[in-house]
């Protein structure tokens, strides 16, 4: 039994017959489903645990002296080093966020083009210096 031998016919040229019919060459085949060639951007293991293990910490050394108010100055460094850890670990957080491609809710896409609104800008600032104000207030209260 001979085998037909394939045309040197390019497959971007139709074939007259299946014109003529309406059939679609791209048709004849099992449905193609499209996939991203890029592996997903997503925060790692190895990329969250210190920002966890750093805000835990930080947490830690803030709300302790602040709730059990111990004697004498120690109780303001320990809770402003606290704070400070946790800032640190808010900030590397978000830095490790938006390296993978998230945003903050209200705001565009990086790389988008797009504007950010200023109401959310200032909503997200009212909100972050509220409590900043809140937490040294707080502190401070410790010293007296």
């Amino acid at each position: 039994m001979a085998v037909p031998e394939r045309s040197a016919v390019p497959d971007s040229v139709a074939d007259p017959a299946q014109e003529a019919t309406g059939e679609d060459s791209m048709a004849a085949g099992p449905p193609v489903e499209p996939h991203e060639l890029r592996p997903q951007r997503k925060l790692r293991l190895w990329q969250l645990a210190p920002i966890v293990i750093l805000g835990a910490l930080g947490s830690l050394m803030f709300a302790f002296p602040l709730a059990f108010e111990p004697g004498g100055s120690s109780g303001a460094v320990v809770s402003m080093l606290g704070f400070l850890l946790c800032g640190c670990a808010a900030g590397w957080g978000v830095m490790a966020a938006r390296r993978v491609g998230h945003t903050w809710p209200g705001l565009p896409a990086r790389g988008s083009g797009g504007r950010p609104d200023w109401r959310v800008v200032l909503c997200y600032a009212v909100v972050l210096c509220t409590l900043v104000v809140l937490a040294v207030w707080r502190i401070d209260r410790l010293r007296h």
